[in-house]
């Protein structure tokens, strides 16, 4: 068995830089090729990860990931159900979960946003997962406890037993 070489840390950013790109629509691009493969498209969705120096990548595993130009949110919000007074998420990776309803958030272009996977990736909502939310919101009012970006006559999510107020750039 032969040894490895050992890749120096400058060797070794190279060859995570790949050439990936996740635009706004959500579509992957490698090398200015798109990533038509649904199953490698869903898969690479499923990796997307942020490094500890807060740089976008894909991650295979602790030691193994490629950096990854985000355009705009990692995932998409492609469909939201009420479940009583819970908002359910389905991201454009598969994957299902409950809204982080702190960090609802207007975005620059009028649509939602959200953080999505413990916080730590960001998601635009689709036109009709956002009028699935809309559905329970509410001008807030002055007893409304606002956090930093809503303001008195904003909007709150009225899920889970609370008010939420929508974050606005």
């Amino acid at each position: 068995m032969t040894d490895l070489p050992t890749l120096t840390p400058e060797q070794l950013e190279r060859f995570r830089a790949i050439g990936l790109r996740l635009d706004r629509d959500g579509q992957l691009w490698h090398q200015g090729e798109r990533v038509a493969h649904p199953r490698l498209h869903q898969a690479l969705l499923r990796w997307l990860d942020v490094a500890d120096d807060g740089r976008d990548i894909v991650r295979l595993d602790g030691g193994r990931y490629a950096y990854v130009d985000v355009d705009d949110t990692h995932l998409r919000v492609t469909a939201a159900r009420w479940r009583d007074h819970h908002l359910d998420l389905v991201l454009d990776d598969g994957s299902e979960e409950e809204l982080a309803y702190a960090t609802l958030a207007l975005g620059a272009d009028g649509g939602l946003r959200c953080r999505v996977r413990g916080g730590r990736l960001t998601a635009r909502f689709a036109t009709g997962a956002q009028q699935v939310a809309l559905e329970r919101v509410d001008v807030a009012g002055p007893r409304d406890d606002l956090a930093a970006g809503a303001r008195d006559g904003g909007h709150v999510l009225i899920a889970a037993g609370r008010r939420w107020p929508i974050a606005v750039p």
